[in-house]
């Protein structure tokens, strides 16, 4: 009888356990978010202004406050993105008034106010704040608003002035601008209300 003569098969080499997760595709770490607001800092006092204003608290080339005069509150007692009116965020900061300072001695010669757009310029300070709180990038400009309405006065009599923004909008693509509403209150008494305050991040 005829024995059966077995065929030989061709040898498969197998990939070793480095050549197998060269091949496959990396997964993708999430990027770690080191901004302000994943930090959990919601209180900011003058030396962290201050900070801000020499560049220093979110970085060359972002954005930055105003330094003296033109700093137009001393301390954010609050900022958030959750919360406001519109439940998307919301600043709150506050300035001590005296009757020295540098605006009464100029804006009236023996009529002392406080300009009313020293105040606005504090709303968009303080919306370029909260959106580079957040973590935006980019250099901060204001962009308009919708409407402005003056009520009181701010006069060298007035102890605190304190400031209330309520995010409306944070629209983020290749322009980064948020959108806001806000009050400025002298003692307690609304003097300023503002909507549609706007801010936009430059590279």
């Amino acid at each position: 009888m005829s024995q059966h003569q077995s065929v030989p098969q061709p040898s498969v080499s197998q990939p070793s356990a480095s050549q197998s997760s060269m091949d496959q595709p990396e997964s993708l770490q999430p990027v770690e978010d080191r901004s302000l607001c994943a930090q959990g800092r919601s209180v900011f006092e003058h030396a962290d202004l201050v900070e801000c204003g020499m560049g220093k608290l979110f970085g060359k080339g972002n954005a930055q406050l105003p330094l003296a005069p033109m700093l137009m509150f001393e301390r954010i007692s609050d900022i958030s993105d959750k919360g406001g009116k519109f439940a998307h965020g919301a600043v709150a900061a506050e300035m001590t008034i005296s009757s020295d300072m540098w605006f009464f001695a100029c804006h009236f010669y023996k009529d002392a106010v406080m300009p009313g757009c020293l105040g606005l310029d504090a709303l968009w300070q303080l919306l370029g704040f909260h959106l580079a709180w957040l973590g935006h990038k980019g250099r901060g400009r204001a962009l308009g608003v919708e409407g402005i309405r003056f009520r009181e006065q701010v006069l060298p009599s007035t102890t605190l002035v304190s400031y209330q923004l309520h995010i409306r909008r944070i629209i983020s693509g290749r322009l980064v601008m948020g959108i806001a509403d806000g009050v400025l209150q002298a003692d307690g008494v609304v003097s300023l209300t503002a909507k549609g305050l706007r801010v936009g991040l430059f590279h």
